[in-house]
């Protein structure tokens, strides 16, 4: 990871506001971003740019496939990232996470496993095998005022 260019996340183009539902499966190009409800599996196109970011407002039920993701809101489901994975304070998943780089705010709550996957391009990630997980450790620490 030394040395290793980022890539700069996609402009957001898919916009699901709040107070909307979408009920079946989001397939985005680019970036999108969710104030409201997502009720089936979100993805993205194999742009390795591609970028999600759910608000606190936002909710997803069902899978999310992305290489870069911003969560804040509410996931009830399995999170697969082939990049970076970053969870706000607010953030709440219930499922399992699969990621490269993970940055967890205090407060976020997972309530599942912590996967880490070698790199490879999320759509390779194999749906029906069980992967390997490790039990991870993480230690808050208050920060002085």
């Amino acid at each position: 990871m030394i040395g290793r260019k980022r890539r700069r996340p996609a402009a957001i183009q898919t916009l699901i506001g709040e107070g909307t539902c979408l009920k079946g499966d989001l397939h985005f190009v680019g970036g999108a971003h969710i104030d409201g409800t997502v009720n089936g599996e979100v993805t993205s196109s194999l742009d390795l740019n591609a970028f999600l970011s759910v608000s606190e407002k936002g909710r997803v039920e069902g899978n999310i496939r992305v290489p870069h993701l911003a969560l804040s809101g509410t996931v009830k489901g399995d999170v697969f990232v082939a990049d970076k994975a970053e969870f706000g304070p607010t953030a709440k998943v219930i499922g399992n996470v699969h990621y490269q780089l993970i940055e967890i705010a205090a407060g976020a709550e997972i309530n599942g496993k912590l996967i880490h996957e070698a790199p490879k391009d999320h759509h390779e990630l194999d749906r029906q095998s069980e992967p390997k997980a490790t039990d991870a450790k993480v230690k808050l620490i208050p920060r002085s005022a």
